[in-house]
């Protein structure tokens, strides 16, 4: 069994900056990525931002010099630290975890809030 748990959520002017953090854990084994997606109702499920077990990051153009992804490897926990937050990223952020090499396995964490105000 594998748990994900998601913190950080909240109300933050726009402008303000939060972070997101996602600890794992359980039966893990290892891992091979772990990111964040965001679910705006009525549309598809987003990668946002990843980060691999070597450390290596990516994100979405839209939050490219505002958002960035890091991980504490002792913890198996992910952050998502979020600056100049706007309105439009107001959505359910919702942690991911990839686990290898085989088989590889895909959990969800329950997902966590960012409400941006105007």
């Amino acid at each position: 069994q594998v748990l994900l748990v998601e913190s950080g959520g909240g109300l933050v002017q726009a402008g303000g900056s939060l972070r997101l953090s996602c600890a794992a854990s359980g039966n893990i084994g290892t891992v091979i990525t772990m990111g964040w997606y965001r679910q705006a109702p009525g549309k598809q499920r987003e990668l946002v931002a990843a980060i691999t077990s070597g450390g290596i990051t990516s994100s979405v153009d839209s939050v490219k010099g505002r958002f960035t992804i890091s991980r504490d490897f002792a913890k198996n926990t992910v952050y998502l630290q979020m600056h100049s937050l706007k309105f439009e990223n107001t959505a359910d952020s919702v942690c991911t975890l990839r686990t290898g090499p085989w088989p590889c396995r895909d959990y969800w964490g329950q997902g966590t809030q960012p409400t941006v105000s105007t």
